[in-house]
């Protein structure tokens, strides 16, 4: 039995809650990680998980063991990684998580520069507005926009996300163009709702000390910014949408921009990554690629000019 691989394993389904996850996280059979965790077990002579038809838990020696492993496989991989060679070239699959409107508009764009500089690298890019659990997925780190629930993850700030509200020309020729929010009562709205929750946002306006929340009257609401775009742009209503998806359709005269006057409380983009992990080559020159590209996009950076 190779005892390190055993070890990661079995963190690997803990952190999975059960075997088929960890297997398919690992890309081994499950009947391997079966059986080196058994493996483990009988070799330690210590009952290490709980185990049902439908649930695996740790038990009380286990999670004391699991504690270990983290400690001991975070010094092997920084062993690893303190030679020059791993320093200069991480290789390996690195698993990201992203929204669909930052993957299309800016990450997938960019990405022969980050291949250019880190060719050992394969990168599986999970794209959707779905929160995902980066522990029980497997996920290396995620890029997420807004204000993050008090979690396990570390979080480094990235950018920030401006909005504007905007319609096409045809939908604001046929049902006019508002000069205040409350004139929304009267239009079409597209509403987003929370893929985890169900909520649908509300809308807010801001200008100088005055504050406006609004349940904005919805014709349709979708989950995914790439589809809220898209509806957007059938002229099926007003939207308000992050400034960096948009620009290029205002520019060409696609969208028209209403409200100009009033702006919309900007929310935070962060890299996020577990805690109890130690940050390896691959996820580290993968943060710091997407900070300096986030810091160079106009629409995008934490400065703006």
């Amino acid at each position: 039995m190779n005892k390190l691989q055993a070890m990661e394993v079995f963190v690997q389904v803990v952190d999975a809650g059960g075997f088929t996850r960890a297997a398919e996280n690992m890309q081994l059979p499950k009947a391997t990680v079966s059986t080196l965790v058994q493996a483990l077990e009988l070799a330690l002579e210590v009952k290490l998980l709980h185990r049902t038809t439908r649930h695996v838990s740790v038990t009380a020696d286990g999670a004391a063991y699991y504690e270990r492993c983290l400690r001991i496989l975070s010094d092997v991989r920084e062993a690893e990684e303190s030679l020059s060679r791993n320093r200069a070239n991480p290789s390996g699959r690195l698993r990201v998580d992203v929204s669909s409107g930052i993957a299309n508009d800016i990450l997938l764009p960019a990405l022969s520069d980050f291949f250019h500089r880190y060719p050992d690298i394969r990168l599986d890019l999970g794209i959707g507005d779905r929160p995902v659990d980066l522990i029980e997925e497997g996920v290396d780190c995620a890029i997420r926009g807004g204000n993050l629930p008090d979690s396990a993850l570390i979080a480094r700030r990235v950018g920030v996300l401006h909005f504007v509200t905007c319609a096409t020309p045809g939908y604001l020729d046929k049902h006019g163009r508002p000069t205040h929010p409350h004139d929304l009562a009267s239009h079409r709205c597209i509403n987003y709702f929370s893929t985890k929750t169900g909520k649908v946002y509300d809308w807010d306006f801001i200008r100088g000390d005055e504050v406006i929340n609004i349940a904005a009257p919805a014709c349709l609401a979708v989950n995914d910014s790439t589809a809220y775009l898209t509806a957007g742009m059938q002229g099926l209503g007003l939207m308000q949408m992050s400034s960096f998806m948009v620009d290029q359709m205002v520019a060409a005269g696609k969208l028209e921009i209403v409200l100009p006057d009033w702006s919309s409380t900007p929310l935070p983009v962060n890299v996020v990554y577990p805690q109890n992990r130690h940050l390896s080559a691959k996820v580290r020159v993968f943060v710091e690629w997407v900070a300096d590209l986030f810091l160079t996009h106009p629409f995008l950076q934490l400065q703006r000019p």
